[in-house]
């Protein structure tokens, strides 16, 4: 008991390592840029429905659906400087483990080997999603939600599962477009709790009564949770119109599915591998209802490359109970030991990225002296830029908030940037006066050669066009 206990504490502190070690790798994205913008915004002028920061689309409804992150992450700006963007991600990470130790402390436990594989996959999935956006408060819900689902599906008479309406509020308004997955995930349970059957290695068990009144209430308030936040029933519809978006789906890389011909995307498919290898020799039964969570999560995974993680949340309640215990632990206590302190040696050696870290990504502060001292009234810049713009207070033709430009000006950006249908008419229709573009894109070469605009700045990556009529 008193070498449990030992190892227990073990694991609490290597989650603590994992955690340090996983944000000195952190890395800002554009789109961190626009939700600290939008946070300092509304934390001064109150919630924003419609767009400041774009010239083209300027008072334009804009569901945004990630406001109290936004001002949260202002926030602690505020309040650590710099540092908010590591502070955020560590509390987040370790929060999740301490999540799924809590849950899994005794599974982990009889099978020391296998949780520090599952460790090692935690780190080699969750390290692309280490950045100061939303997702993270998505994964702490998500892993609450089916904590407290599968804390009814175990026993029939616990009461916990009627918190997650109240969670479902703040999911909805910290990261609206992920709330839908609390009514889902209900309805899931109901579904695969419908069944009772054995067929082979599978077997299914009925849920009763009791499960059922509860899932389908906490179901139905979900759905009602979901639509108290600032823009109301829309948010309910609005990841499904995202998911129908096929523009959207297509051109932005998180959004994209998973492929054989990216190296990093094999990851994620030997992870869904290793789990239908444990279940599969596993000398368990496969609950049905596991296996159609296992299916769920991996469509996701395998429809867009940004839900990984989701099924790694999931398979977490799952996996270790078909995780067989290991008769001869010898060792393991001292592989633990040996692993925290490269976990801490690693984050040692990678401490200086605390101090090294700026908040710049694409632009220069030449690029942006020089566009703020012209103040153009119409500039025509790259997707990927408009987060930095709107930063220092730059007014965007497009930025990272595809979902608000999609039915404006998205398609037309595309065919501008990438010289396709009729880009020439697009650009005379919108008479920019200034051009901001990556220089691997064909826009660059078509100004370049162009007597109507003129090359004012050139780095190794950029340039912009200023028209010669101005």
């Amino acid at each position: 008991m008193k070498k449990n206990k030992n190892t227990l504490f073990i694991l609490i502190v290597l989650s603590f390592l994992f955690s340090l070690s996983l944000i000195v790798l952190f890395k800002l994205d554009s789109d961190y840029f626009w939700h600290i913008k939008a946070g300092e915004y509304m934390f001064k002028n109150g919630i924003l429905k419609q767009d400041v920061f774009s010239w083209f689309v300027s008072s334009k409804y804009w569901m945004s659906h990630e406001w109290l992150f936004e001002i949260l992450l202002y926030g602690l700006k505020i309040l650590f400087g710099k540092y908010h963007v590591f502070i955020y991600s560590f509390i987040s990470i370790f929060s999740l483990l301490l999540i799924f130790l809590l849950y899994n402390k005794k599974n982990y436990l009889k099978n020391i080997p296998f949780t520090l594989i599952w460790f090692l996959m935690f780190f080699l999935i969750v390290v692309v999603y280490i950045q100061a956006r939303p997702h993270l408060f998505s994964f702490l819900f998500l892993a609450i939600t089916i904590y407290l689902l599968y804390d009814c599906y175990k026993n029939e008479e616990a009461k916990k599962i009627y918190f997650l309406p109240f969670l479902t509020v703040f999911w909805a308004n910290f990261h609206g477009g992920s709330s839908n997955l609390s009514y889902l995930l209900c309805l899931i349970f109901i579904i695969a709790g419908s069944f009772n059957f054995e067929r082979g290695k599978i077997k299914a068990n009925r849920l009763s009564k009791k499960q059922y009144f509860k899932y389908f209430v906490v179901m139905i308030l979900c759905i009602f949770s979901i639509c108290i936040n600032i823009h109301g029933f829309k948010m309910l519809l609005y990841p499904y119109y995202n998911m129908l978006d096929k523009t959207m789906l297509t051109n932005i890389a998180e959004w994209r599915s998973t492929s054989l011909n990216e190296w990093y995307h094999y990851i994620f498919y030997f992870f869904l591998l290793l789990n239908i290898l444990v279940l599969l020799f596993s000398k368990e039964k496969i609950d049905w209802l596991d296996l159609v969570l296992l299916i769920f999560g991996a469509y996701l995974g395998i429809k867009s490359i940004r839900f990984w993680m989701y099924l790694f949340i999931i398979m977490s309640f799952i996996i270790f109970n078909y995780i067989e215990e290991r008769e001869n632990d010898k060792g393991t206590f001292n592989c633990i030991i040996i692993i925290s302190f490269a976990m801490l040696s690693f984050f040692l050696y990678n401490l200086r990225n605390f101090s090294n870290i700026e908040f710049k990504i694409y632009l220069d502060d030449e690029t942006i002296n020089i566009i703020k001292k012209d103040n153009p009234k119409r500039l025509f810049n790259m997707y990927d830029y408009g987060g930095e713009l709107i930063y220092n207070d730059i007014n965007v033709f497009i930025d990272g908030r595809a979902d608000l430009y999609s039915k404006y000006n998205y398609k037309d950006y595309l065919n501008i940037s990438l010289l396709k249908k009729d880009y020439v008419k697009l650009i005379e229709k919108y008479n920019f006066d200034y051009f901001l573009v990556d220089k691997d894109y064909p826009i660059y070469y078509y100004l370049k050669y162009n007597d109507t605009y003129s090359l004012i700045y050139d780095n190794k990556n950029l340039a912009i066009f200023k028209k010669s009529s101005i």
